[in-house]
């Protein structure tokens, strides 16, 4: 399992930020790569494989979205490459923008949900999210922000008007950050769990793992899609650092 592990985080946890936490990001910080890198791959590739329908959803309307995303994320993180890359751990993948979601989850240690305008809010119209952290793609496809975030209690009507305003707001080449930290009893990553079965947290005393999203909120130029992108960190309680 270690090898699915980050050691260190790029951020300071025991510094939140109250809700939504936001904070501005430069364009070439948007896309991490860390040392677990090949062993989260890995077990992305058997998730795309093995459960597509539970890690994969696209309505027909996003496809243009996706496509945009697609290539984005090859630009920034393999310029100048075409339809078949090699990534840094040897692995040589297609990528394929008839299928743009399964190829972008191959490239990138990210998953990404695409949000777009339908109404007055935001809506997941498309994602490849391998590792849900307690909540499942298929309870939030196609609903809006307020929807999606329904198991998070400190997420009340308020925050949820500031969300949906930094969604309206959010400007081309200007992404937004944020981060989380919750403890979990284990290190597996994909960790879906129903609204209907929500998770006793552990006592962070007891639990083995420290679970991080680095989380960033972008909007795409031509679709004027927004993306939201999770960047999954878990480390041992070994690796976790202390307060200062």
């Amino acid at each position: 399992m270690t090898e699915i592990l980050q050691t260190r985080l790029p951020y300071d946890i025991h510094s939140p930020r109250p809700l939504p936490g936001i904070a501005p990001l430069q364009m070439e910080d948007w896309l991490h790569r860390d040392e677990a890198f090949a062993g989260q791959m890995a077990r992305r590739a058997a998730l795309l494989a093995e459960r597509p329908d539970a890690v994969l959803a696209l309505d027909e309307g996003a496809r243009p979205a996706a496509v945009e995303l697609l290539d984005l994320v090859q630009g920034l993180a393999y310029p100048g490459t075409g339809n078949r890359l090699t990534r840094p751990d040897g692995a040589t993948v297609p990528v394929d923008r008839a299928d743009p979601l399964r190829s972008l989850g191959q490239l990138v240690q990210e998953d990404f949900c695409i949000l777009e305008k339908r109404g007055d809010e935001h809506v997941l119209t498309g994602a490849v999210l391998c590792f849900p952290a307690s909540w499942t793609l298929a309870e939030k496809f196609m609903h809006p922000l307020i929807a999606i975030h329904e198991p998070v209690g400190s997420y009340d009507a308020g925050i949820a008007r500031r969300v949906q305003r930094l969604f309206d707001g959010v400007q081309v080449g200007r992404p937004l950050w944020r981060f989380n930290a919750l403890w979990y009893a284990d290190a597996e990553l994909h960790q879906p769990r129903s609204i209907h079965d929500r998770r006793s947290a552990p006592v962070p005393a007891d639990a083995g793992y420290l679970r991080s999203e680095r989380q960033c909120i972008l909007r795409l130029p031509e679709t004027r899609a927004v993306v939201f992108s999770i960047h999954t960190y878990v480390l041992a309680r070994r690796s976790v650092p202390v307060p200062g």
